[in-house]
């Protein structure tokens, strides 16, 4: 382990910089927003930093008066070198404007003093840990949360040349130019896509439903539309079905082939040519799919990282909520507040990767014991959290599964109830469900069978 004392700094750079506050009132603002008290290397510079943004919360000029005054107050003024070395950094500057470039020396040296230190830890937990992967994983987080500590965006001009006004503007253009084309991913559903203008980048989308509705066949299908239909590189985890039963299902539905034939391998002669003809556009599409049965968050955004650097990627599907794992031995009835980590989790994924995620989830029993059927918000299973974080939360609801279905509703309509929808208005939109393909329709849409 490296001895703290030779680790990088400045003390000539720290002096400047606080003599910089001490002179100039608008380095203090710069410097006072992009610092922390741990970017400073001498102990005895951060407590002269912390009573310097202790004066400064309190709307009072940061000067030598003031700075010598609070630090008397927290019995701090002979542990930093007395009055004498305040007066030292007010003459130590050489120009007050050259605040900029004390401030960069301090922050860089800071910065690799956190990786250093980052580093030995990963050291002594990579040696103490007897799984290599959980050791890659936990480095790589180390290493990604360091990075993102000075991530954060500043206020912007949104009218400024080039600022959020023109690229929005420019946004508005082309989606004129192209007719009204669905700014996000399409999902092929007609009304949904008018909706919500297609699955957003950034957006956590949440779809929810009681076993054995179809939420992984709509899901699917989804995703299937995405890379096939529009090219899009789509990364599949499904915690419950193999890598086989997912490409069987999407043989299913592309090839319009009963999935029974498929299972049981009794398809005729046409029925073949559609399962090669799927099969070639699958094939040629960019499906990636994981089938690991206890995977974390931070797995999926792990690997999701990767793709996206080497391959591309547009679409994450995540099948579902409910199987995901922390790897952390809790307490009893912690399940609430572990499922809500895992929606921020993700949420805060799609943000980082920019594209859109699909996330299933299961619903309470709740809904069996209502005479209306129709899922609500409420029945969101293990955490009010899934509904705060997710961008759009969809039901689909079978009224034939309870009986429910009125003289209105045609044989194998199913209801994609938008609960929620943080950009827009919520619906309630009709599909049709085609079983033995494993298929939704749009409600006016019909089976067709290439031959």
């Amino acid at each position: 382990m490296a001895d703290y004392k030779i680790l990088p700094s400045s003390l000539e750079a720290e002096q400047a910089l606080l003599g910089c506050v001490l002179l100039d009132s608008e380095a203090q603002l710069e410097i006072f927003d992009k610092l922390q008290i741990t970017d400073f290397y001498a102990e005895s510079h951060k407590k002269i930093f912390t009573s310097m943004q202790n004066i400064f919360k309190k709307s009072i000029p940061v000067d030598f008066v003031t700075l010598t005054n609070q630090l008397e107050v927290e019995k701090q003024l002979e542990t930093v070198g007395g009055i004498e070395y305040i007066t030292y950094l007010t003459n130590v500057v050489p120009s007050a404007a050259n605040y900029q470039h004390y401030k960069d020396i301090v922050k860089n040296n800071a910065v690799r003093r956190r990786l250093i230190l980052e580093a030995q830890n990963i050291i002594k937990e990579t040696f103490d840990s007897q799984d290599g992967e959980s050791a890659m994983q936990t480095a790589e987080k180390k290493i990604f949360d360091l990075s993102q500590q000075d991530s954060s965006s500043e206020l912007e001009l949104v009218g400024k040349p080039g600022g959020t006004l023109t690229r929005v503007l420019k946004e508005i253009s082309e989606l004129a130019e192209n007719n009204g084309k669905i700014a996000g991913i399409p999902t092929g559903f007609r009304e949904y896509d008018d909706l919500t203008n297609g699955l957003q980048k950034g957006a956590l989308n949440l779809i929810a439903a009681r076993p054995g509705v179809g939420k992984t066949s709509f899901a699917m299908n989804i995703a299937i539309n995405a890379a096939v239909n529009e090219g899009k590189k789509v990364a599949i985890f499904n915690l419950e079905m193999s890598r086989e039963e997912l490409m069987k299902r999407a043989l299913s539905s592309l090839a319009r082939v009963n999935l029974g034939h498929i299972l049981k391998g009794s398809l005729d002669s046409d029925e073949w040519k559609r399962v090669w003809t799927a099969e070639k556009k699958l094939a040629q599409s960019s499906v990636y799919v994981d089938d690991s049965s206890m995977v974390t968050p931070l797995e999926i955004l792990t690997k999701c990282r990767k793709l996206k650097m080497t391959e591309g990627l547009d679409l994450v599907l995540i099948d579902y909520l409910q199987l995901m794992s922390s790897n952390k031995k809790g307490r009893e009835g912690d399940r609430n507040q572990e499922v809500g980590d895992f929606t921020r989790q993700l949420k805060v994924a799609a943000k980082e990767l920019k594209v859109p995620i699909l996330l299933l989830s299961q619903l309470s029993r709740a809904v069996e014991k209502r005479d209306d059927h129709k899922p609500m918000l409420s029945d969101l299973r293990d955490s009010g959290s899934i509904e705060q974080d997710a961008d759009i939360v969809m039901f689909l609801y079978n009224p034939e599964k309870y009986s429910d279905a009125t003289l209105t509703d045609e044989p194998g309509t199913v209801y994609l109830l938008v609960a929620k929808n943080r950009s827009g208005r919520t619906a309630e939109i009709k599909l049709k469900w085609v079983g033995e393909y494993t298929t939704y329709l749009n409600h006016d849409e019909k089976v067709q069978v290439e031959s």
